[in-house]
């Protein structure tokens, strides 16, 4: 099967300049930015595209300052959820975990780990959304100190 092009309007071009900006393919790309917008707080970002049978196959959204863009490839993929598992999540930063989490909590978001404080000095929670991809958010609540190397250890 030949490798799809995909061209990304001039609009997102600043997504771009990210390190890694990550594509999720959903197969209601429509209902994505319905649900991430209500659920986890994306603003769409640019204009959506539409395919030629009129079904959105591509848009970008933004929380804060970072961006996904998401795409559907076409009508043989299957989500997460159809293929019964997650092959990747996401691990997003907010400035207030708790209230993020009451949020997708009551825009009907799967949870699927309540929010926690964790060893390495984040608080997080995780979520599926609708397709099954498996989000996750945190927040900092106090800087992890780096521990000392034993002695004798090498640092190769």
């Amino acid at each position: 099967m030949p490798a799809r092009e995909i061209s990304i309007p001039t609009d997102q071009q600043e997504a771009i300049q990210m390190s890694i900006t990550p594509y999720l393919l959903y197969e209601d790309v429509g209902g994505a930015l319905k649900f991430l917008s209500k659920a986890f707080g994306f603003r769409k970002h640019g204009r959506a595209m539409s395919g030629p049978d009129g079904k959105l196959n591509h848009a970008a959204m933004k929380l804060g300052d970072d961006f996904i863009m998401m795409g559907c490839p076409g009508s043989k993929y299957k989500n997460p959820k159809r293929l019964g598992q997650a092959t990747q999540s996401l691990y997003i930063n907010v400035d207030n975990v708790d209230k993020h989490f009451e949020r997708a909590r009551k825009a009907g978001a799967t949870i699927l780990e309540e929010p926690k404080d964790t060893f390495y000095g984040h608080r997080r929670y995780g979520a599926e959304d609708p397709e099954g991809h498996q989000w996750y958010f945190a927040q900092e609540i106090k800087k992890h100190p780096v521990k000392k190397r034993a002695a004798g250890q090498s640092s190769k």
